[in-house]
């Protein structure tokens, strides 16, 4: 049975840090509900349905999103996690999650490790508003306790008994076997039987192994230039930079991108054993990012469906337990990527999801 994993924004609330870096009461919201469409057919402002414009400190939001993924056959949500040398953002729902056991839905958690800089919102420069660091072996160790309560959770996703941890950026932690090996002696030391390490921005062309990590999700590099250095580009931006029209090109508009290229170009061959699947819901950042965005041009429901299927398929040489896709994303709506209904397509994108799974499980 496939597993489907959405990846979950929690900046649907506001917290004084972005309260003193953006205005009085800024959520994500603040950029979907501004955004205006910047060309003719530019699906601009992206809003909400059935769930509205939701405050995630309320735990009824929670619970209604999580019924809406069950409903149509998504396994579990990968919470994004901020952590910044013992300071954490954006930390209430996914706490709340774990202390008050609602909803009762599968998770896991991913390490958001980048700086957070302002032109992540659209600024023209390139201030830095919180800088990712790595102290050390004590603040490694201080992190892994601060999610204790979530590791020993019963609702935590596993494979083969150890516990899923993303980390965005693989790269980015000096010595990042060191780290990785400190965390599978604390898992051990209290009773789990450790971790299974997923790097998010690693290229096809490396073995996660190498670096300790157990598995990484699907790299791009069938569909970008070899000549793009792998530690350079985020697994979005390698996509992006062998299909996007140079923007001089484009007068002012924001970069497009053929999604009809990127499942026509989706491999065929199987995935290595330590690779995971990754599907893109649609792209449009331009919320945040105005002119400076990217989107996907000529997405469609059907093509949505179709590389749903060769997902589905990527996870054919996969043992029982380990057959996941993970999904950019549930709710990241200013990036333009997300399964939660809105205006133009209703439930549509998760009825794909049901309809393509449940003809695939037969």
């Amino acid at each position: 049975m496939i597993k489907p994993i959405a990846f979950y924004l929690p900046q649907f609330h506001p917290i004084p840090e972005n309260d003193e870096w953006w205005g009085k009461g800024f959520t994500e919201w603040t950029n979907v509900t501004k955004a205006k469409p910047l060309f003719e057919g530019n699906f601009q402002p992206r809003l909400p349905a059935d769930l509205g414009f939701y405050d995630l400190r309320i735990s009824e939001n929670r619970i209604a999103q999580a019924e809406l993924a069950k409903q149509y056959g998504i396994y579990g949500f990968c919470y994004w996690h901020y952590w910044f040398a013992g300071k954490q953002l954006l930390e209430r729902p996914f706490q709340e999650v774990v202390e008050l056991g609602q909803p009762d839905f599968p998770f896991c958690l991913a390490w958001a490790n980048q700086t957070w800089k302002g032109t992540w919102h659209g600024l023209s420069n390139n201030q830095v508003l919180i800088e990712q660091t790595y102290p050390g072996e004590d603040d490694h160790e201080r992190h892994f306790y601060s999610l204790l309560p979530a590791f020993e959770d019963k609702r935590y996703i596993e494979v083969n008994g150890k516990k899923i941890f993303s980390i965005f950026q693989p790269w980015d932690i000096p010595n990042v076997e060191l780290f990785i090996e400190q965390w599978q002696n604390l898992a051990i030391k209290n009773n789990l039987n450790g971790f299974h390490f997923v790097a998010l921005h690693m290229s096809d062309e490396w073995n996660p192994k190498e670096f300790n990590y157990e598995a990484n999700v699907q790299g791009i590099s069938p569909w970008i230039d070899n000549l793009v250095p792998p530690k350079e580009y985020s697994i979005v931006e390698r996509f992006f930079r062998r299909f996007w029209v140079p923007k001089s090109d484009l007068k002012k508009m924001p970069r497009k991108v053929s999604y009809k290229d990127l499942v026509d170009k989706y491999p065929v061959t199987n995935l290595s054993s330590y690779q995971y699947p990754i599907l893109y819901s649609d792209w449009d950042n331009t919320a945040r990012s105005g002119e400076n965005g990217w989107l996907f041009t000529d997405f469609s429901i059907d093509l949505f469906k179709e590389y749903i299927l060769k997902a589905c398929r990527q996870t054919e040489n996969k043992g029982k337990d380990e057959k996941f896709i993970f999904i950019k994303s549930w709710n990241e709506w200013a990036e333009g990527n997300y399964l939660e209904p809105d205006i133009k397509f209703g439930t549509k994108f998760l009825e794909s999801f049901k309809e393509v799974l449940n003809n695939y499980n037969k």
